[in-house]
C-alpha cells in the first residue's frame, strides 16, 4: 500500500481549533481540525458534513494537557516535565501550558489520544512545533534524559559552550524520538484496527527562525525518520518580521526573511518524494497591529512563497476564526474593528489562487537571474544558541526572542545572538540584489547523493554551526574538485569551535573544523587568506567574521564580490546579475517583488494587460507601478488568446464547480465563507445582457479591451448558482 494515498487532491487547508462556522469555511480541500480535547468527535463530525477530508493536528510540545500535568491520566504529577529555565521557572505558552519536555511517558499520552483521532476516521495526523527552548534543560525530568544519553551526570547547559551544544543536541534527539515513537505506533495501530494507512506530517517553524528564536528542534533529523510523510512550512509575518541587520541597520525585513525561510524549509524535503506546504497567515499571533500593517506583510509572505519553485501545496490560513470574526486595532489606536471587506474578498482570492498553482509549471526567465548560488546551513546551529541575559544575573532579565525589545544594557555579542548577523551578514547582500540565493541544508549532504549537484557556488562558515560528521568534508571536497567554488568565511573566534560533539578529539584533534575541511582537499589545516584551486573547482577564503559584514556597505559588497569573483573561477563570469527586483511567472501568474536597500533605489513598471489579484474587485491593469519594497500577484491576460467563444473563468474569491455552458447561457456554482462578496472575473467572447446569482439579479461590469465581466455575489459555503446569459 502506497503510505500517501489519498481520498482526494489535498492542495490547500486550514487549521481551525473551533467547530465548523460558515464565516470561516474557507472550501479548501481539507481542514486540519486542532487539538485533541474531548468534543473532538463531535468537531470532526462538523467538518465532514461540510465535505472536507479531515486531517488533525495538535501541538507535540505543548498544548491543553492539564489533564496529563496534574495526574489524571496515569495518578502521578507531570510537572518535572515542563521545560524549566535556570532560574527555576517554567516556560510557559499559556496558563498552565508549559512547554513539555518529551518523555517517552509524555508521548505515550499524546498516543493514546491521536488514537481517538484515528478511530474517527481522520486521514492524517500533524503534530505540530516539536520545540525546546535554548533557554531551557534544568527541568528534573531533563536531568534523568542527559543522564540516560550521554552516561554522565548533567551539567548546567550555560555553564558552558560544550554543555549548551550538547543539552540542545540532546533536545532535538528527545523530539526525534517522541515523533518517530507515535507516528510508527500510531501508524501500526490504524492499519492493524482498520487496513487503513494514515499519515503523519511535521508542522514546523524553518531553522532560520529556529535558529534565531534560539529554539531546538528536529528539523533536519525528520528527513531520515521513515514514519514522517512531509512538512508544513509554518513562516508568516510573525516569524519573518523578527528584525535583522544589514549594512549596519537593525529593522524588519518581512520579505527577504520569509523567502529565506521558505527556501530553507523546500530544501529540506528536495528529491526525498515527501511532501510540503508552504503556509501563509493573513494575520500574526500578535493581536496589536491594524489590519493595513497586517496586509501588507501577508502581501510580503504570500510573494516570497511564490517565488520558490517545486513546492504547489498551501496551508492558506491558520485560524481562520480569529481573521473573519477577530477584530484589531484601528489605524489610529483608538478602538479595535472587524476585517475590511475589500480584505477579506482578497484574502479569498488568493486561497483560491493558491489551490491553482499546481496547474502551472514555474519560469524565472532564461538567463536572468545568478542561479546556483547556496549558503549551508546545518542543524548544529539551533545547537550554539543560549540564554540572553541584561540588567543583572536574575529571572527577570531573560529574553526569548523579539531583538526590538532589547534594552541598551544588551552588550555587543548579547545584541548579535538576538540579530543573529553571522548568518544575515551572509546571505541580504546577495537577496538584496536580487540573486536568489538558496540557504542549503547542510545536513542534507550526507543523506542524498548528488544533493550538491544544483549549486556553482557554496557560501560556508564555521562561526555560526558545525559540522557533524567528517564525511560532509569529504563529499564538498569531491563537489569541488569537481568544478564548484568553495567561499569559506570565519576567523577561527566562536567560542563553540571547544565543543566535543565534532571530531576534535583524540590523536586527530583539530582547534577548529574548518581545518579538517581544507585538510581534506589537500590545503593543509591553515592555509592563507585568499584563492586556492582545487581540482577543477577552487576554495576562496575570507579570514573574517561573517557578523562583520553585517555592519557596513563594504561588508555587503565583499559578499557580493567574492560571488562575482567565484562565477569568474568557473569561467561563467557573464552569469553574474543583480536586479532591483525578484519575479516568476508560474503559467498565467506574475509575481513580483522590488527589492529596497539596494544600490540604485527605484520604482518598477510593469506593461501588458493584467489583472490585479491584490485588489477586491480585480481591475484590469494597462501598467503596473511599484515602489522599492512593494509586492504585486498579476494574472496575465494575454497568456492565453482571448476571443474564443467558450466563456472561461480566470480567477475568482470562491471555488468552483459544476461549469455548464448551454444555448446562449453559461453557469456555475461558487462556493466561499458566508458574509462575503465574492469577485469573480469571466472572459467571454461579449457582454452579457444579464447576470444572475441564486435567485437575485448579480452586479456586473463588462471590459471591452480585456473581454472580461467582472461579477460580484455575496458569499455562500454551500454553493450559489450563478448564470451569464446573452
Amino acid at each position: 500500500m502506497n503510505r500517501r494515498t489519498k481520498a482526494g487532491p489535498e492542495w490547500t487547508g486550514f487549521q481551525e481549533s473551533r467547530p465548523y462556522g460558515p464565516k470561516y469555511d474557507l472550501r479548501t480541500d481539507f481542514v486540519m481540525v486542532y487539538g485533541i480535547s474531548n468534543d473532538l468527535p463531535e468537531r470532526i463530525e462538523g467538518w465532514k458534513l461540510a465535505n472536507y477530508t479531515i486531517h488533525l493536528m495538535t501541538g507535540v510540545s505543548w498544548g491543553q494537557y492539564q489533564d496529563y500535568l496534574y495526574g489524571r491520566f496515569d495518578g502521578r504529577d507531570h510537572w518535572d516535565e515542563a521545560q524549566t529555565d535556570r532560574y527555576g521557572k517554567h516556560l510557559l505558552h499559556g496558563k498552565d501550558v508549559p512547554y513539555m519536555v518529551p518523555t517517552i511517558s509524555f508521548t505515550e499520552y499524546l498516543a493514546s489520544h491521536i488514537k481517538r483521532a484515528i478511530d474517527c476516521g481522520v486521514e492524517a495526523i500533524h503534530m505540530e512545533e516539536p520545540e525546546f527552548w535554548a533557554a531551557s534543560g534544568y527541568s528534573e525530568a531533563f536531568k534523568r534524559e542527559w543522564l540516560n544519553y550521554y552516561g554522565e551526570d548533567w551539567i548546567p547547559p550555560h555553564s558552558s559552550p560544550d554543555a549548551q551544544y550538547r543539552a540542545s543536541k540532546l533536545k532535538a534527539a528527545m523530539y526525534y524520538r517522541a515523533l518517530d515513537r507515535i507516528c510508527s505506533q500510531m501508524k501500526e495501530y490504524s492499519l492493524a484496527t482498520y487496513g487503513r494507512t494514515v499519515r503523519f506530517y511535521v508542522p514546523t517553524h524553518s531553522l532560520i527562525n529556529y535558529t534565531q528564536w534560539r529554539i531546538i528542534s528536529p528539523e533536519a533529523l525528520l528527513v531520515s525518520m521513515p514514519a514522517c510523510d512531509g512538512f508544513i512550512a509554518q513562516i508568516w509575518t510573525g516569524t519573518s518580521r523578527t528584525p535583522n541587520v544589514y549594512k549596519g541597520v537593525r529593522r524588519e525585513r518581512t520579505f527577504e526573511t520569509a523567502y529565506l525561510e521558505y527556501g530553507i524549509m523546500q530544501e529540506l524535503t528536495r528529491g526525498t518524494g515527501r511532501e510540503m506546504w508552504f503556509l501563509h497567515d493573513p494575520i500574526e499571533d500578535n493581536p496589536r497591529y491594524s489590519w493595513s500593517d497586517y496586509r501588507k506583510n501577508y502581501r510580503s509572505t504570500v510573494v516570497a512563497s511564490l517565488l520558490h519553485p517545486g513546492v504547489n501545496q498551501y496551508e492558506v490560513c491558520p485560524w481562520p476564526r480569529r481573521v473573519f470574526e477577530g477584530t484589531y486595532p484601528t489605524e489610529d489606536g483608538q478602538g479595535k474593528e472587524s476585517i475590511p471587506g475589500d480584505y477579506a474578498t482578497v484574502l479569498l482570492t488568493v486561497m483560491n489562487v493558491l489551490r491553482d498553482m499546481h496547474n502551472h509549471e514555474e519560469h524565472s526567465g532564461d538567463g536572468a537571474y545568478t542561479t546556483g548560488i547556496g549558503l549551508c546551513l546545518a542543524n548544529s546551529a539551533m545547537y550554539q544558541r543560549g540564554d540572553v541575559i541584561a540588567d543583572g544575573d536574575d529571572e527577570s532579565a531573560v529574553f526569548k526572542y523579539d531583538g526590538t525589545l532589547a534594552p541598551d544594557s544588551l552588550t555587543a555579542e548579547q545584541q548579535e545572538l538576538l540579530d543573529w548577523s553571522a548568518f544575515y551578514g551572509l546571505a541580504m547582500p546577495l537577496v538584496k540584489s536580487g540573486i536568489p540565493l538558496r540557504p542549503v541544508q547542510f545536513d542534507n549532504i550526507l543523506t542524498f547523493p548528488g544533493y550538491l549537484e544544483v549549486y556553482r557556488v557554496l557560501m560556508l562558515s564555521y562561526e555560526f554551526m558545525k559540522p557533524e560528521h567528517p564525511g560532509i568534508h569529504q563529499a564538498i571536497g569531491q563537489w569541488v574538485r569537481e568544478g564548484g567554488v568553495l567561499l569559506y568565511v570565519g576567523d577561527g573566534s566562536d567560542p563553540f569551535h571547544s565543543v566535543r560533539e565534532w571530531w576534535n578529539s583524540g590523536r586527530g584533534a583539530y582547534d577548529r573544523p574548518e581545518e579538517h575541511l581544507f585538510e581534506s582537499m589537500g590545503l593543509g589545516r591553515n592555509p592563507k587568506e585568499g584563492e586556492h584551486p582545487v581540482g577543477r573547482g577552487a576554495v576562496i577564503f575570507h579570514r573574517v567574521n561573517p557578523s562583520v559584514l553585517s555592519h557596513s556597505d563594504s561588508g555587503a559588497k565583499r559578499v557580493r564580490d567574492s560571488v562575482r569573483r567565484a562565477l569568474v573561477i568557473r569561467g561563467e563570469a557573464g552569469d553574474y546579475k543583480e536586479s532591483g527586483l525578484m519575479q516568476m511567472r508560474r503559467g498565467p501568474y506574475l509575481i513580483t517583488h522590488v527589492l529596497d536597500e539596494t544600490e540604485s533605489v527605484q520604482d518598477a513598471v510593469l506593461q501588458g494587460l493584467f489583472l490585479d489579484l491584490f485588489e477586491a474587485d480585480l481591475p484590469v491593469r494597462r501598467t503596473v507601478k511599484l515602489k522599492p519594497g512593494e509586492d504585486s500577484l498579476l494574472y496575465d491576460l494575454t497568456w492565453e488568446e482571448k476571443g474564443a467563444d467558450v466563456p472561461a473563468i480566470l480567477v475568482s474569491s470562491s471555488r468552483i464547480r459544476d461549469e455548464r455552458l448551454e444555448e446562449s447561457r453559461f453557469s456555475f456554482v461558487s462556493e466561499s465563507p458566508s458574509d462575503m462578496k465574492v469577485s469573480t472575473r469571466i472572459r467571454v467572447a461579449r457582454e452579457p445582457l444579464s447576470v444572475a446569482a441564486g435567485d437575485a439579479t448579480a452586479e456586473f461590469h463588462y471590459d471591452t479591451e480585456s473581454e472580461t465581466v467582472l461579477i460580484q455575489y455575496p458569499g455562500v459555503p454551500d454553493g450559489i448558482n450563478v448564470t451569464l446569459a446573452w
